[in-house]
């Protein structure tokens, strides 16, 4: 406990005030976490409880030449105090990392041409996403271009290559070793993404992704060559008013069902999911808002010449699924789930929501969701159970300092109990609780 809590005072103490001062901007931040989990739903040979304390903190600078700006941001992402068989890798430690390192060129037309290293959000973050819970987030190096044609019109395209995080072994990731991440022409991700306000009462997003990997010295892969397109439609919550957001995507191309070395059998995929959501804002005090959800995507079959399990790409889940950290069984593949969530804004620095989530297998004979869990032979039924969250945050000093904690319990059903590799834990419980330095 000394050594975290001499990094968490030497971090803050060393972040620079925002500023912008010319054509300097700098800003910086650190984010301490404790979390917690008991009745572990993944397989042996992950601990049954875990706990865990994670650092996350953040420096941007920017220099605004004119014609060009120049960009960095680094992160440093660690952890402390898991179990030596935690599920805690790559998306919880990736110390001191440049995940940001470009220089974005402004074009006529409200364009801007970015080439270097970059992290990105488009839509709304299920296919890309620049990552906010998770204690570690994507990045490329590569091209994107964007054109904004204002009044709400958007383009987005980008030709890159995904960062491999490392360390990725089991010491080095306890250790938070310092050490570069890797991209290559293994693995390259192409892509493009629109922005059509007043369509049909609400936005449209058309989009299309193709990513393109090949075995290498240094990276084991399922060698997918995937295409993935789709659409979402939108509209914005507003006090006494209905919203909604539907997305779906369709996958196709080449993959193999593993990245192991002796799995050489290329396979048709075909895979989907779909996303609905209707919501009302209520025009009263704390602004209550009810959203109905409903989450769906493909699981695999098991065919032999056939692949169809949904491939999350390089999206972000928490704002739908829960938390992951220690916890997030649920994701966009192998899963049909409806939730029903109430949100709340008691105060313009406190805001709040519970939700109830009930999910089951698409496929029964593929691993359910996030989990690990897996029937082959589909003798333990499809529901894999029933989840139960709530979080508040709460600024403490407005734009400084933001104190949030969340907790889940799921509760398990067949899947999750009976199926082989389903650890006997009993259901699961989980909390957090985060203190957010902005500066």
């Amino acid at each position: 406990m000394k050594r975290i809590a001499i990094a968490c005072i030497t971090c803050c103490l060393a972040l620079p005030a925002r500023a912008e001062e010319g054509p300097w901007t700098l800003s910086a931040s650190a984010r301490l976490r404790v979390e917690s989990i008991s009745g572990q739903f993944r397989p042996l040979p992950v601990p049954a409880t875990d706990s865990m304390v994670s650092l996350r903190t953040e420096l941007a600078a920017s220099y605004d030449a004119g014609p060009v700006q120049f960009n960095a941001e680094m992160w440093d992402a660690r952890a402390w105090g898991q179990d030596a068989r935690s599920s805690a890798n790559t998306a919880e430690v990736n110390a001191l990392e440049l995940v940001q390192a470009n220089v974005a060129v402004k074009l006529a037309g409200k364009g801007a041409l970015t080439l270097g290293r970059y992290t990105l959000d488009l839509g709304n973050r299920r296919v890309v996403a620049r990552q906010r819970f998770r204690n570690t987030t994507n990045a490329f190096t590569g091209a994107h271009f964007s054109l904004d044609k204002g009044r709400g019109r958007k383009l987005d395209v980008m030709l890159a290559l995904p960062h491999q995080r490392l360390p990725d072994d089991r010491e080095g990731i306890r250790a938070d070793r310092v050490k570069w991440d890797r991209e290559s022409f293994d693995v390259v991700f192409v892509g493009a993404h629109g922005t059509l306000p007043d369509i049909l009462g609400g936005t449209l997003q058309p989009y299309a992704f193709g990513l393109f990997e090949r075995d290498s010295a240094k990276l084991a892969t399922a060698n997918r060559r995937i295409g993935t397109v789709g659409a979402r439609h939108y509209a914005k919550a507003m006090a006494g008013a209905w919203d909604h957001d539907i997305e779906a995507a369709l996958q196709f191309g080449k993959a193999r069902r593993t990245a192991g070395a002796a799995d050489h059998t290329d396979l048709d995929v075909l895979a989907w999911f779909v996303h609905a959501d209707a919501g009302y804002t209520f025009a009263t005090g704390w602004s209550p808002r009810v959203v109905a959800m409903f989450d769906a995507a493909s699981g695999d079959k098991g065919d032999m010449r056939k692949f169809t399990r949904f491939d999350t790409l390089y999206s972000a889940r928490r704002f739908e699924f829960g938390p992951n950290g220690l916890y997030g069984p649920f994701r966009r593949s192998n899963i049909v789930s409806p939730s029903l969530r109430l949100e709340v804004i008691p105060s313009k620095r406190t805001d709040a929501f519970v939700a109830w989530r009930t999910a089951w297998a698409e496929n029964r004979h593929d691993q359910f969701a996030a989990t690990g869990v897996r029937d082959a032979n589909g003798a333990s039924g499809n529901l894999g159970g029933h989840q139960i969250e709530g979080r508040v945050r709460h600024w403490i000093v407005p734009g400084l300092l933001q104190a949030e904690g969340g907790a889940a319990v799921l509760l398990k059903r067949r899947l999750l109990r009976d199926a082989p590799n389903a650890p006997p834990t009993g259901n699961t419980t989980y909390g957090y609780v985060d203190l957010t330095l902005t500066l």
